[in-house]
């Protein structure tokens, strides 16, 4: 391969910092809240309902509306979306940091999630388009996602930085740099061809009815955590969920111009993609939520101690974009990827035995094999939802892959809190608080050995795919032909 193929100009790097610096925000935006939630509730004296509502809202708009926003941005044009919902992303995080009652932050978070599903899969459409496929978008891809990895990571030490000056801070920041980004992506950004809108019109009542289907069902597994406080509402949600995706189903089949394709869901790498994405984040935010009680709960370390605790994870950022196209480019995308889960399972397993003194140093393996986890697995999940896909329906791969990761993440949190809780029944001692969270752990172990379990599939598709054409019948040891 020669240096020639795999270098970019100088417009094309531009253009590829805009998009990464969007998903960097999104990353660092949710990660440094997380951190600040504390001081919030000490400020404006939410109760326990109303901040974990906080949390909450922003997935309920990621996740309710991300199958819409991949769509979208396919049909209506991938800059314009990407433009005018940057602009509401940097809106309503400025509200955010002007809030002094609950319920504006609910708004706010509500409506910056919503942004946020617009925003993503056009920015992947607008990268895919950009790069051609092979060793440029290879290369890309992981940049992009080593940027996204490092928002989550770095947004962490961040948010302890910014919330020692004040929380309000963890609002404005995205801010400003949501107008940075704004101000250079309009004069570089250039539409990729789509195709025209269909003469039939938007496809309204499918998309009301994902819609609808996806805000229940992730309203469904926030519940989750809750099921001993209205357990028939919970099963009353998922109920109403499940009619509107039937009648989702049905309309596709129907519609002369569905908003989902229903026939890309027979595509094995796509697939498997969405179901390791889904148990990747899953593992990875329910760890991190348990870390984070570890050391702040048991430990009484600090949000800042904690962010720089969890720092080394960051070293994707610069793994990803320099050494995973490389391992891409050698040993194929499905390969490395399933290194990247088997890591991430080795990473969680070394967590299990975690006592109430444990130094640095014993946490420190895992903390840097889920660094070396997240340079192996996020862009080749990326990689791997968009292939085969035609160009055209790469919004809404980019949606169905960011669906599925909200879905992990929104599942891994209901899924430790729930263990987690349920252990604690028997007391409330120290050492109680250790068993059961030890016991959650195992949890993030066993979704992220489910990835790599679903992942090895994949491996066996490429070696099938891989395995030379039968020859022609051969006479007296030479080739007939």
């Amino acid at each position: 391969m020669s240096t020639s193929s795999v270098r970019m100009g100088g417009r094309a790097w531009a253009v590829l910092l805009v998009l990464c610096g969007a998903i960097f925000l999104e990353g660092i935006d949710v990660a440094m809240l997380n951190v600040a939630l504390p001081a919030i509730r000490s400020d404006l004296g939410l109760s326990t309902g109303m901040l974990s509502g906080v949390v909450s809202a922003y997935v309920l708009g990621y996740g309710g509306f991300m199958l819409l926003g991949g769509r979208a941005a396919d049909l209506l044009g991938r800059r314009r979306m990407f433009l005018f919902w940057l602009t509401v992303f940097l809106i309503f995080s400025g509200l955010g940091g002007f809030a002094t009652e609950g319920w504006t932050l609910l708004v706010a978070r509500f409506a910056t999630g919503v942004a946020a599903a617009f925003m993503a899969p056009a920015g992947l459409s607008l990268l895919t388009g950009l790069f051609p496929e092979g060793p440029q978008r290879t290369r890309a891809l992981g940049v992009y996602a080593g940027t996204a990895a490092g928002g989550f990571s770095l947004g962490l030490v961040a948010g302890g930085l910014l919330t020692a000056v004040g929380w309000r801070w963890v609002f404005f920041a995205p801010v400003i740099l949501s107008a940075l980004l704004l101000l250079a992506a309009i004069p570089l950004l250039k539409d990729s061809p789509t195709p025209a809108l269909p003469t039939g019109g938007f496809d309204l009542t499918g998309a009301f009815s994902i819609t609808g289907a996806m805000l229940l069902l992730v309203y469904g597994v926030i519940r989750l955590e809750h099921l001993d406080n209205g357990q028939n509402v919970t099963i009353a949600v998922f109920t109403a969920s499940l009619v509107l995706l039937v009648a989702f189903v049905l309309i596709e089949r129907r519609s002369a111009n569905p908003l989902v394709r229903l026939g890309v869901l027979r595509s094995g790498p796509l697939v498997r993609a969405n179901l390791g994405a889904l148990l990747f984040l899953f593992s990875f935010a329910g760890f991190q939520f348990l870390a984070t009680l570890y050391l702040q709960e048991i430990r009484g370390w600090s949000a800042l101690e904690t962010g720089l605790a969890m720092l080394v994870i960051g070293i994707d950022t610069v793994l990803a974009p320099t050494l995973t196209p490389r391992l891409v480019n050698r040993f194929g995308n499905v390969r490395v990827l399933f290194g990247g889960l088997v890591l991430a399972s080795l990473a969680y397993a070394l967590f299990l035995p975690v006592g109430p003194d444990w130094t640095y140093a014993a946490m420190l393996p895992t903390m840097a094999l889920l660094g070396l986890a997240f340079s192996l697995a996020y862009g080749p999940l990326t990689m791997a939802a968009l292939e085969g896909i035609d160009e055209s329906e790469h919004g809404l791969a980019g949606g169905l892959l960011y669906t599925a990761m909200q879905f992990g993440t929104a599942l891994g949190l209901s899924a430790v809190t729930a263990v987690n809780v349920a252990a604690l029944a028997d007391g409330d001692s120290p050492q109680a608080g250790l068993d059961a969270l030890r016991a959650a752990l195992i949890v993030p172990v066993a979704a992220a050995v489910l990835g790599a379990i679903i992942t090895a599939f994949g491996l066996r598709a490429a070696r099938t795919a891989a395995e030379p054409v039968p020859t022609p019948a051969l006479v007296g040891g030479e080739s007939s032909v």
